[in-house]
């Protein structure tokens, strides 16, 4: 499906992407990387808006470069914010599935069909400027999938949505692949990757760091130095359980704030062997266990870890 050999894409002296290398077959991935890491960057380069610097960018077998027509193939909901105030979405969808080569009359019935699959029926023929950031959130949406495109493209989809857009794009997009159809969604917030179960492509200063499924990011987290947030009925027995590990570096308490409880903080260099031995300390103590969080399982803090990795910083191994 999508094809990079040694691409890299120069800005004058600023570097979008370096030397990345890619062979994708029809499926699901997640585009993970903070923000400014490369990944619209990567996007317009599979896409055919840019043009490689070194290397080269097959899409469908093709150059995308001037090539059109695999557009047609595509569909794309950009990160860039949409102002057309004076139409509405019905409109402006309908619009966008002409420039795919549909005549008027299936055009419209596509937009409308889109639209209500985004749940934006209701307000679909009114003006897009009176609309929230999650509604015109919603209309992009519908106009990535409304000619009914072999691969879906999102870049931070879920940017502006409530809790109920966020349920409803996961949905959707969920949907999405049990048509099989292909997807590669791009974000820098790890969990709501997660919830379309894709393989993870991380990305980070313009350089593909890994790659792998979601168990294969959580091992490279539970595998480096961490810190375990835990709640718990008996904190001070559990402590003096675990202080003593060769593993924790440093136990604390850290007292109740406000509408919070108090937890335990443990420092340890692999958060999964001390886990390991978890269902031992509690048997043996008669502890309850209420929660536990790792407070480094973060976007930030991955890669963090995988460019220690890459330096040589830290044990590890790239995906």
């Amino acid at each position: 499906m999508i094809q990079l050999d040694h691409v890299t894409k120069l800005y004058k002296t600023v570097i979008g992407v370096n030397e990345i290398s890619l062979d994708l077959e029809p499926g699901t991935y997640g585009l993970l990387g903070p923000n400014g890491s490369g990944k619209t960057t990567l996007i317009n380069l599979i896409l055919g808006q840019l043009r490689p610097t070194i290397g080269t960018v097959r899409l469908f077998g093709k150059d995308p470069w001037a090539r059109d027509y695999l557009l047609r193939r595509i569909g794309l909901c950009p990160s860039l914010e949409v102002s057309y105030p004076r139409v509405s979405a019905f409109q402006w969808v309908t619009y966008l599935v002409q420039l795919h080569g549909f005549s008027r009359h299936e055009a419209e019935q596509r937009a409308t069909k889109a639209l209500s699959q985004v749940k934006l029926d209701y307000a679909m023929h009114r003006p897009m400027r009176n609309y929230s950031l999650g509604m015109r959130q919603r209309a992009k949406l519908a106009q990535a999938i409304a000619h009914d495109p072999d691969l879906l493209i999102l870049d931070e989809p879920f940017n502006g949505l409530d809790p109920v857009g966020r349920a409803d794009m996961k949905e959707l997009l969920q949907e999405w692949q049990q048509k099989g159809k292909s997807l590669i969604l791009a974000s820098h917030i790890l969990h709501e990757v997660e919830a379309v179960n894709p393989s993870f492509l991380l990305i980070s200063g313009g350089r593909l760091l890994a790659s792998g499924s979601p168990q294969d990011v959580r091992s490279i987290l539970s595998d480096t130095p961490n810190t375990l947030r835990i709640r718990t009925d008996k904190p001070r027995e559990l402590m003096q359980a675990v202080a003593q590990m060769p593993i924790v570096d440093s136990v604390r308490f850290i007292e109740a704030g406000k509408n919070e409880q108090g937890h335990i903080e443990i420092d340890t260099r692999s958060s999964s062997r001390l886990l390991e031995e978890f269902p031992r300390i509690v048997a043996e103590n008669e502890i309850k266990i209420h929660e536990i969080q790792s407070a480094d399982e973060s976007l930030k803090h991955l890669f963090t870890t995988l460019m220690k990795i890459h330096r040589g910083e830290t044990k590890g191994g790239l995906i």
